[in-house]
């Protein structure tokens, strides 16, 4: 029987390397699970991420698009950014979807939980769906230069499928709410 509880890594030391108000990049020395020496780099975010799916009453769902620094290339994504991890996860959705798409709702609901590169860092992802929508401003901000895409929700998990969406929380969030939804329609 595995012990999931039980760690197999020991920490010698921990030291940190470098941060910003985004992350945190520390350097442990430690001994593995086999017992010989090395280093671990972590990098911590100040933020947990967050991504929305809104769905309107006509199946459509609604991407940004933007270019993304880190990656040196065009990025269409489902609505996310980042929330204190302090704060209700909830409320930051309901920020990012107004400031991205300028869309409220009424009906929220949480499909997904994950964890982005679990190898190197510790950032817990969460997926909103987000329907009966109400159209509003933008506010991007400072930063963001994004378009907001239109399509038919299966259109995105095609592009999703089809490595045309490429971000990890986006492609885990269309396919979980593809599933999700197909067996909501099922069960009606």
């Amino acid at each position: 029987m595995i012990d999931e509880q039980c760690n197999p890594w020991t920490t010698l030391s921990s030291k940190d390397i470098y941060q910003n108000p985004w992350i945190k990049v520390r350097e442990d020395q430690v001994l593995n699970p086999k017992g010989g020496k090395g280093i671990y780099g972590v990098v911590s975010m100040r933020n947990k991420a967050i991504g929305i799916i809104p769905i309107d009453d006509e199946g459509y769902t609604y991407l940004v698009g933007q270019y993304r620094y880190p990656l040196n290339e065009y990025s269409w994504e489902i609505p996310m950014g980042g929330g204190l991890v302090e704060h209700d996860i909830l409320a930051s959705a309901k920020r990012e979807l107004q400031e991205e798409t300028g869309f409220t709702a009424a009906k929220w609901t949480n499909i997904c939980r994950l964890h982005t590169s679990n190898s190197v860092t510790d950032e817990e992802g969460f997926v909103f769906l987000a329907q009966e929508l109400t159209a509003g401003a933008t506010a991007f901000e400072e930063t963001e230069e994004l378009h907001i895409r239109r399509v038919a929700f299966t259109e995105a998990v095609r592009m999703a499928l089809n490595n045309e969406i490429t971000d990890a929380i986006s492609v885990a969030g269309l396919l979980k709410a593809a599933i999700l939804l197909q067996q909501e329609g099922s069960q009606q």
